[in-house]
């Protein structure tokens, strides 16, 4: 099964000329990491790692998001990425995962790394083979070619949590944990922080949110969460990489970037908040 790209002209290029200049435009923006990191001859990464990333449109995003593929790059090139998407449809079950096929680009073709998907499948109770659920849904897509962009067709393994509970959040860390250990695997929360908010309402609640999610505080994030009514809309994936990097033992993480759609565009009446978190050491 093909599944055609969904964001493709809208969140990002649709041809693969202007798709690879929007992607070193991020790397070279005054807000990225400045450099395009090299994309020849990485090394394999030494074990697993983890990271947050955002999932808006380039333009909004992409500079936030290029500083976490940059530091990945630093890391070396993974073997599979399995990225924990937000659902924002509402398709699927409680955790949705696509085990087969592959998802069209316009950087080429990646395949669903299936024995993995399956390994995953396996080991949480609270997730569903549900294909749908990914077929409108943008948050798994938009990390792909900066992954095709560094480092080729490498496959991946996309999820999407509906419940976002603690208590599921951790049922899959669990998961991922088991099957990253010793692996050259990268674990990606794909998630937005503040939605809509004024520049420094936005900004308090992102940064209380991010000092918990640093130090693998499930239960202090999600109570900034409860406390801030904080819109953050992938926090269960965010709580499941956390979990996953605590049992994995990748330390505390590493706020690589933080930034909202107002630096970039300069309205900073109503924005949305990015970061780009890391777990695992560095070099």
């Amino acid at each position: 099964m093909i599944r055609e790209p969904y964001v493709a002209g809208a969140f990002y290029a649709a041809s693969e000329e202007r798709l690879r200049e929007q992607i070193e435009w991020c790397f070279r923006h005054q807000l990225g990491p400045g450099t395009i990191p090299p994309i020849e001859g990485a090394k394999l990464l030494a074990g697993p790692v983890g990271l947050v990333l955002p999932h808006a449109g380039y333009r909004y995003s992409g500079p936030i998001a290029a500083h976490g593929f940059a530091w990945l790059a630093r890391q070396g090139r993974p073997e599979t990425a399995v990225i924990i998407g937000t659902n924002h449809t509402g398709l699927g079950g409680r955790i949705s995962i696509e085990t087969a096929g592959a998802w069209e680009l316009p950087l080429g073709m990646m395949e669903v790394d299936a024995p993995l998907a399956e390994m995953i499948l396996k080991r949480c109770s609270l997730i569903e083979a549900r294909p749908e659920a990914f077929a409108r849904e943008h948050s798994v897509e938009v990390q792909l070619p900066f992954l095709q962009y560094l480092f080729g067709n490498i496959r991946f393994v996309p999820l999407t949590p509906l419940d976002q509970r603690p208590e599921a959040a951790r049922e899959l860390g669990q998961a991922l944990a088991e099957v990253a250990k010793d692996r050259p695997i990268v674990l990606i929360a794909s998630s937005d922080f503040t939605h809509y908010e004024p520049q420094e309402l936005a900004e308090r609640k992102d940064r209380a949110a991010i000092e918990r999610i640093l130090k693998l505080d499930i239960e202090g994030f999600y109570e900034v969460i409860r406390q801030e009514s904080a819109s953050i809309c992938g926090y269960g994936a965010i709580a499941a990489v956390m979990e996953a990097a605590r049992i994995l033992s990748l330390g505390e993480g590493e706020s690589l970037k933080y930034a909202t759609s107002g630096d970039l565009t300069g309205e900073r009446r109503a924005v949305v908040g990015y970061a780009s978190i890391a777990w695992g050491r560095e070099g």
